[in-house]
């Protein structure tokens, strides 16, 4: 079993969630079908997109669900501590991800029934209660494989969740292309993948995510392989995006395509069996145990080594009751606060208010990218294809942001804050090339937008998880993430979709570059704004920061 169930296949089963999971980063693509059927102006249409973003960034009730169901322990427990009980046996992460590919395929399916016409257009309350519904089933499976990642290896944070919000950032181009080779031409019938795929792939996977005990402080050169794959995983969706914007594939191209695609996905389950296999040589000794052992450890996977000594991983006991040490790997930080705790301190705050913008901004983007490349003349292949960029741009940000982070961190001694206040600068420039609206602005300002976009949520839950501590990180990441849909509805609704309704015709249609001008120069003042908050939280975080390092190198120099 240990070839199957070990810290490494739940990498690489949780890579194939994220890549599935970011519908709602693809809205885009059926917005316009969606505004059509159901008669709606952009002010309606956005007010139904805010109810996603709504849905796809507050995670609360994921975290407490995950708090229930998948119990803080430290890495290490004392011997002879009890064996679980016959509950937390049965619960674990796959309860999150079993609920959230539920809510998934409800929310899509209800969405693709009202489009097709198998049920009457509902009213925009009940049309945005199901995409809230649906999007929601996003922070579930995020929360699950976010959390998951971060306890498996927690002397590298930024780099797991940056691996994990990379590819949820990846996930809308994945979809896309799948979209393209099966269903091109029809939004109606991505709505439907929509609600299929996402939920399929977590019934194949979700009993793959769990909770290990992973020896040893040098588990990184594994998390870099996968991190290589990653990066080969996007250059190659760069090129074939390029590609299918030059060229018209005949079909059999757009098949290639997609195999080479599942077979590069396919990869880090190799790495995972290769990371499995060095680690079964290098750790014989210190897990080979008596048989029956195991009973005082809780549920253990075995496997192999190649010198017949059986080598174990062991699932960390998830009783709270049980006796408990702290290891050495746990992650420094100040003492596990709870959420009302978190919400009390002013670091909370200060996180909340950067994620209005940061956030906010970048979901009033990709919201209108469809509306901003029809009303500067761009062609229904290049917004498509924008989009398909878009989440190329919001990987880099997510994968990147994570790397760099750990980097600065641990190799410069720079706070993480520092490189959330370098982003939101980013943004700010690139709102104000999409506001001047020349000639090929879209190829380079939601660049930098997404980017930006992209960093902040890699970088927003390892300083949470830092700054808080990890016991109640699911929660309280969420809880901030709550600021994303708040900033959607004030930027995207308030600004970005009254300025376009204001300038629209008749038929609620706007062309020329004072659609969307005014309101981008306001997206620019307000991240600039929340720019200099966030310079703050880097100089009031700067003492924290430094302890952390020093805790690190200390325990890395044994």
């Amino acid at each position: 079993m240990g070839w199957v169930a070990n810290p490494w296949t739940a990498v690489a089963a949780a890579i194939w969630i994220q890549s599935s999971c970011g519908a709602s980063y693809t809205f885009s693509i059926y917005s316009a079908v969606l505004k059509s059927t159901q008669g709606y102006d952009q002010s309606t249409l956005d007010t139904v997109s805010v109810f996603k973003d709504i849905g796809a960034n507050f995670g609360v009730l994921s975290g407490l669900l995950y708090t229930a169901v998948v119990p803080y322990t430290h890495r290490s427990t004392l011997p002879g501590s009890p064996s679980k009980s016959k509950w937390t046996s049965l619960a674990g992460p796959w309860v999150v991800l079993a609920a959230g590919a539920i809510q998934f395929f409800v929310g899509y399916l209800f969405i693709w029934a009202s489009v097709v016409g198998l049920i009457s257009p509902p009213p925009v309350p009940v049309m945005s209660f199901f995409a809230w519904l649906a999007a929601n089933g996003q922070t579930f499976l995020n929360t699950t494989n976010v959390v998951t990642g971060l306890r498996n290896f927690p002397g590298y944070s930024g780099t797991i969740i940056g691996i994990m919000k990379g590819f949820l950032g990846l996930s809308g181009a994945i979809l896309i292309q799948i979209y393209h080779t099966f269903f091109g031409g029809e939004p109606s019938t991505f709505i439907l993948m929509l609600a299929l795929l996402p939920s399929l792939i977590c019934v194949l996977f979700m009993f793959l995510l769990r909770i290990y005990e992973v020896h040893g402080s040098d588990y990184k050169k594994h998390l870099d392989s996968f991190s290589v794959v990653t990066v080969i995983i996007v250059s190659y969706l760069v090129f074939i995006i390029i590609l299918q914007n030059i060229v018209r594939l005949p079909y059999w191209g757009w098949m290639l395509e997609f195999v080479i695609l599942m077979v590069l996905l396919a990869s880090p389950f190799g790495i995972a069996i290769n990371a499995h296999w060095e680690e079964s040589q290098k750790f014989t000794q210190s897990y080979t145990i008596e048989r029956g052992s195991s009973t005082n450890k809780g549920t253990t996977s075995s496997s192999y080594s190649a010198s017949g000594d059986q080598v174990e991983y062991h699932e960390l006991p998830s009783d709270e009751g049980q006796a408990q040490v702290t290891s050495d790997e746990e992650l420094p930080h100040e003492e596990d606060k709870s959420p009302l705790q978190a919400i009390c301190t002013l670091e909370f705050w200060m996180l909340f208010v950067i994620m209005i913008s940061g956030l906010g901004s970048g979901l009033a983007t990709i919201n209108n990218m469809n509306q901003i490349g029809q009303s500067l003349g761009y062609s229904t292949i290049e917004i498509t294809n924008m989009v398909s960029l878009w989440s190329m741009w919001n990987f880099l940000g997510r994968f990147g942001g994570g790397h760099i982070s750990d980097y600065i961190m641990q190799r410069k001694g720079w706070p993480r804050p520092l490189l959330m206040t370098a982003t939101l600068g980013m943004m700010v420039i690139g709102h104000l090339i999409i506001a001047c609206g020349f000639h090929g602005n879209l190829y380079l300002g939601p660049v930098l937008v997404g980017i930006g976009y992209g960093a902040h949520w890699s970088l927003m839950p390892t300083i949470t998880s830092e700054i808080f501590g990890v016991k109640h990180m699911g929660t309280i990441f969420n809880a901030i993430a709550a600021a994303s849909p708040l900033g959607s509805y004030i930027l995207s609704v308030k600004v970005v979709g009254y300025i376009y309704d204001k300038q629209a015709d008749e038929d609620n249609f706007c062309f020329g570059t004072g659609c969307f001008m005014p309101s981008y120069f306001i997206l620019a003042g307000v991240t600039f704004l929340t720019l200099l908050v966030a310079l703050v939280l880097y100089f009031r975080t700067q003492r924290f920061y430094k302890q952390v390092v020093l805790r690190r190198l200390k325990h890395y120099a044994r």
